[in-house]
């Protein structure tokens, strides 16, 4: 006695294939593109899904949530600050008190309850996926995204003129961690700065990030590390506190940009901000 149902390959072929047309030629033209899959990325994807915003996350690697598996120094043990663990909470993930304001919890527990919160909420995920350019419209404003197969990049050089493919969104957020690709992008084409992030300061860099997340560019936000490699801020080691809240403090902004329906203003070249000095 069978214990499964039947099912062809041919039928099994078809499921996957229409199901993942059937995703990209929804979101082919979006309100909101995140790149990258880590914790600011997927924090951005849950609230604005939580809000109806049609949002979906682009990630180049096969995993999502990036450092947030693996913790620091390749133990995968995850450091919250307060008032972080609050977010903890909210997806249901379980941690203890290290010590007054730091807590910790297994990084695989709170990777996989924190992708499952954003898809649980509506997000959808392009992975497997990279980001190759941008879209660019009127004034220099970004409109969308350019993007190809991962596996395209690791192809003999004579053989890698596979054309991409574009995505068109009303905003896209920079969550690409230290290197800020989209904002590297615009830094190669002379529309923006990158300043480069500063040694590790974790009493300081957090709040930083997080108080500096927002629109470095007409049509993107960065958040997490992408905002202290955009504004030259100190970065924060193996914590993560700050890529969570900064996750919630991007969809923030996005929502602000959406409900006005205008392209966000051009901000001024991003300066180093002045940190208070350690007593």
């Amino acid at each position: 006695m069978p214990i499964f149902g039947p099912a062809s390959e041919a039928e099994v072929t078809r499921a996957i294939l229409q199901g993942f047309t059937k995703d990209l030629e929804r979101y082919a033209d979006t309100e909101v593109i995140i790149v990258g899959g880590g914790p600011s990325g997927l924090m951005a994807a849950r609230d604005l899904a939580k809000h109806g915003v049609e949002v979906v996350v682009i990630e180049r690697n096969n995993y999502l949530g990036g450092g947030f598996w693996i913790g620091g120094y390749l133990m995968n043990t995850i450091t919250v600050r307060a008032p972080a663990q609050k977010v903890l909470e909210e997806i249901g993930c379980p941690y203890e008190e290290f010590s007054k304001s730091l807590f910790v919890t297994p990084g695989p527990h709170a990777c996989s309850k924190l992708i499952a919160a954003a898809c649980d909420a509506g997000a959808k995920i392009q992975n497997m996926t990279s980001f190759e350019d941008v879209v660019i419209r009127e004034d220099n404003r970004v409109g969308g995204v350019v993007i190809n197969w991962t596996p395209v990049q690791a192809l003999p050089h004579e053989i890698t003129c596979v054309d991409p493919i574009a995505l068109e969104c009303d905003l896209v957020i920079d969550a690409t961690g230290h290197d800020a690709y989209v904002i590297q992008t615009l830094e190669r084409r002379g529309l923006a700065k990158r300043i480069g992030e500063g040694g590790m300061w974790i009493e300081r860099s957090e709040d930083a990030v997080v108080e500096h997340t927002g629109i470095a560019y007409p049509g993107v936000i960065v958040a997490g590390m992408a905002v202290c490699s955009t504004f030259g801020l100190p970065r924060m080691g193996p914590t993560f506190g700050g890529m969570l809240l900064s996750g919630q403090r991007a969809a923030e902004e996005a929502l602000k940009f959406l409900k006005k329906g205008v392209p966000p203003a051009k901000v001024a070249e991003p300066k180093p901000k002045a940190l208070p000095r350690r007593r």
